[in-house]
């Protein structure tokens, strides 16, 4: 940590208030020969301040730790009756995969009863949307082997066939982009979306490409991408800037800006330290916005309790690497429109809503 400035050079408070900087004392000019006592309680000093802070979060942490709820839905989506069809063939399934698809869509709440293979999705036009889970069906047929052809041929016999079960993944048309309206013509549209123009703006600043569809809000480091539900899918719609924040929070990350480490895996120190920074970069960002989301991303709480309980340190350096995003994301909008960003200009923004939620 840096050590501490004279007093007439006094530090200024963290970022958007999240955590206010502690006040540094006065350092003599004149130092004695003899320092390593100072030195030594000025360690400790510093150390008990790690700790201290480390605790107020700890506890602050603890004090919400409650389940978290997803700030956006499916609401008011009903999955339509009849036959699961595939949307290339025009067939029904049968058997076994009505159940399997009747379940993956009533559970998840699909619009559609249609449903593609990855292949099939291309064929028409369209493709799968990155991030979408499959559902698997089956396929079941029975064939000859040439040496039991053979063996039919010389002996007289009828030859025997064999069974087999072939699996493969399919997905619902509104897990697509890009097919025909016709596979959505009964789909109900989304209400019009509450935008806040103040952060419309930063949003498009910063030239990231941005997918809205689906059910599911993520940044794609190998691809560079962000995609979060459409907005009017929000509970609130204006929880929907909180989580733009938050993921390009992750999108500052990439090594061609700011060069974070972001392959830690699920449950890792690595990973909930990169969500913590990015949850409060988006903290961040929407205090300086005047946003004022109405709930908070607390699925990672016991993640980050551990690390924070691991690590004393560790919120100072979250927080650190979060205001230098958010300055980043901030410092796009100060960029003359005749000069477009690296990002901007190597990444077109792409914000088509989708038809089905």
């Amino acid at each position: 940590m840096t050590a501490p400035t004279p007093k007439q050079a006094r530090s200024t408070p963290a970022p958007y208030g999240y955590l206010p900087a502690p006040d540094p004392k006065p350092e003599s000019e004149a130092r004695p020969k003899k320092t390593r006592s100072k030195k030594r309680r000025f360690k400790k000093k510093m150390t008990d301040l790690y700790q201290s802070v480390t605790d107020t979060v700890i506890a602050q942490l603890e004090a919400g730790c409650v389940p978290w709820v997803q700030p956006w839905g499916r609401p008011g989506i009903q999955t339509p009756m009849g036959l699961p069809t595939n949307g290339h063939t025009s067939r029904h399934y049968s058997g076994i995969n009505i159940l399997l698809l009747w379940g993956a869509a009533i559970d998840t709440r699909r619009a559609t009863q249609t449903w593609l293979t990855y292949k099939q999705a291309l064929e028409l036009g369209g493709n799968v949307r990155a991030g979408e889970g499959g559902t698997t069906v089956c396929y079941a047929s029975t064939f000859t082997p040439k040496a039991e052809k053979e063996r039919a041929a010389t002996d007289g016999h009828e030859p025997q066939s064999i069974g087999f079960l072939k699996r493969y993944t399919v997905f619902n048309a509104d897990q697509c982009e890009g097919l025909s309206d016709e596979f959505y013509k009964d789909v109900e549209p989304l209400p019009d979306c509450e935008t806040i123009p103040v952060a419309e703006n930063l949003i498009n600043a910063t030239g990231a490409d941005f997918r809205i569809g689906g059910d599911k809000a993520f940044y794609m480091p190998s691809k560079d991408l962000i995609q979060v539900p459409p907005q009017p899918a929000f509970f609130q719609q204006i929880n929907y800037y909180r989580t733009c924040f938050h993921e390009l929070g992750h999108w500052t990350g990439h090594k061609s800006r700011l060069d974070r480490d972001l392959k830690g895996n699920k449950g890792t120190k690595l990973y909930a330290r990169e969500e913590l920074v990015a949850e409060m970069t988006s903290a961040f960002i929407c205090a300086h916005l005047g946003i004022q989301p109405t709930v908070r991303h607390t699925d990672y709480l016991g993640s980050w309790l551990r690390l924070l309980r691991d690590d004393k340190r560790a919120i100072f350096k979250a927080a650190s690497q979060a205001s230098k995003a958010a300055n980043f994301i901030l410092e796009c909008l100060n960029t003359s429109p005749d000069q477009p960003t690296p990002q901007q200009a190597q990444a077109p923004v792409k914000r088509q809503l989708e038809v089905a939620v």
